[in-house]
């Protein structure tokens, strides 16, 4: 049988995200499926379009009502190409903190607990787990990773 959470309406946040790296131009076709599987726009909430990528910067993308806060399709995408991606999503009250979800390309992804303005929290056990004020500074700052431009190769 099916949890019963799947059978019921989910609960929508906005999730906007970033994702850079170098991308087989075949593959291309199946980007563009993944986002368009997930309803994502461009930040001006217009329909994506595939020129956007210049090969300049990374690639933004957002929706509103993002089913759970999760874009499943193109994270599993970006593992698959080993494509870096940054995503935040808010928090839905009763239902999960806002989280940011880094990937750098190699290794697993992170979650990190954020504030609805994408803010990395440190949270009490956090804290006492944390050796120095350093170990703190480092945590935060691996929350945020420098994405290179999205380019097709």
């Amino acid at each position: 049988p099916r949890p019963s959470w799947e059978c019921s309406i989910p609960d929508r946040v906005p999730a906007p995200t970033r994702l850079g790296g170098r991308l087989p131009r075949e593959q291309l076709v199946q980007l563009v499926d993944a986002i368009d599987a997930e309803g994502l726009t461009d930040p001006l909430g217009d329909i994506f379009d595939p020129s956007a990528i210049d090969g300049a910067q990374p690639l933004e993308l957002t929706a509103n009502e993002v089913a759970w806060g999760r874009l499943d399709i193109l994270e599993a995408f970006c593992l698959d190409h080993a494509l870096p991606f940054e995503r935040w999503c808010a928090s839905y009250p009763g239902g999960w903190e806002a989280e940011r979800l880094v990937f750098d390309g190699a290794s697993e992804i992170r979650s990190y607990t954020a504030t609805d303005n994408d803010l990395i929290v440190v949270t009490e056990a956090d804290l006492r787990s944390f050796a120095s004020i350093e170990a703190v500074r480092c945590y935060v700052a691996s929350a945020s990773i420098p994405l290179a431009p999205l380019t097709l190769v």
